[in-house]
């Protein structure tokens, strides 16, 4: 019965007013566009990469979500620029809890990069697109509809919606600035890249709501984040921690942690005949939420990661700790000495 009462709880918080939030990767840094539109071309001539995410299959139908995203640099073969044009197009797709609320949303991003010197560079974006959110009532189980004793699905649920689904208008904002400094050879391993991004989504606080209430949004979601990459001089090791903060009304995530690189081999700097390869181990702390374990593993411009959540919040009484899986796919043609990924 406490299992059965979480569930509706879990379905309730998706239809009322006060928690709509947005999708989340516990691997932000390899989901750009969602974490920020100006991540777009920030430190690729081209980037695409494929998301998957399912979490709380323990507690009720698991939470499903799926993302692609291509960004790249429009004049990335002009020498001598003063910065980077860049777009970008992003789309998502989620499905959550027994009453399948779907969201769908696509966007695309128009960017500029300022080089300000060899080191750094400043990134401003836009972003702007459609969502829809559909949702099928007679899936779910409803309070109403438990006499006090069990379940009884003949049992009218009480609720009544205005529609089953709707389309919304999205645009919002990002900013970004990096700083790299590059080896002093090719095998030294002492460079260092640091990137800090703030952003600003769903600025036009679109209506939000399956009833006619006019006062239900899709409140402004505030983005930022600073992460670095730090080589270990003479070895094969590098550090990259990183900082992600995420608030949208009253809900908010902070996620912090590192991970820990090693290259396998290095790549040929002159005739490209040996492909470049490393494996990364990460441990990150979503507060008061999970520990996410991260593995990753990289030969030349691909790509391909997984993470897991370890839930530690009062939910892991019934979730049995299981929290998330999740799993990308990356395709990345880095900018001339750009090691950091």
């Amino acid at each position: 019965m406490r299992k059965a009462i979480l569930i509706i709880g879990l379905i309730g918080s998706w239809v009322t007013p006060s928690v709509a939030q947005d999708v989340h990767f516990s691997q932000a840094a390899y989901a750009p566009l969602t974490l920020n539109p100006a991540l777009a071309g920030a430190n690729s001539t081209i980037q695409a990469i494929v998301n998957y995410r399912t979490q709380w299959k323990a507690v009720a139908s698991p939470y499903k979500t799926m993302a692609f995203s291509f960004d790249a640099r429009l004049n990335a073969k002009k020498r001598k620029t003063a910065g980077h044009l860049v777009a970008g197009i992003n789309v998502f797709n989620d499905q959550s809890g027994d009453v399948k609320v779907n969201t769908t949303n696509a966007n695309l991003t128009l960017g500029y990069h300022l080089i300000l010197d060899p080191t750094s560079k400043l990134g401003v974006a836009i972003y702007g697109g459609l969502g829809q959110r559909s949702i099928n009532p007679n899936a779910g189980r409803w309070g109403s509809q438990y006499n006090g004793m069990a379940y009884d699905p003949t049992a009218l649920s009480g609720e009544t919606f205005a529609t089953d689904r709707f389309t919304y208008a999205d645009v919002g904002a990002g900013l970004v600035y990096t700083y790299k400094n590059g080896e002093r050879y090719s095998t030294a391993n002492d460079g260092k890249q640091l990137t800090y991004g703030f952003a600003v989504y769903h600025l036009n606080t679109p209506k939000y709501s399956f009833y006619n209430n006019n006062e239900e949004q899709l409140y402004m979601r505030f983005s930022t984040f600073i992460n670095a990459a730090i080589g270990i001089g003479n070895s094969r090791l590098t550090l990259m921690p990183g900082v992600y903060y995420q608030r949208q009304k009253k809900a908010q995530e902070l996620l912090i942690g590192t991970y820990f690189k090693y290259r396998i081999t290095e790549a040929s700097k002159v005739t490209g005949f040996n492909k470049g390869s490393s494996f990364s181990l990460g441990c990150f702390y979503r507060n008061k939420d999970a520990f996410v374990l991260k593995g990753m593993l990289e030969w030349s411009d691909f790509s391909i990661g997984a993470a897991y959540d370890v839930n530690v919040s009062s939910l892991s009484t019934v979730s049995n700790a299981r929290g998330g899986f999740e799993l990308f796919l990356r395709y990345n043609l880095l900018e001339p000495k750009n090691y950091i990924r």
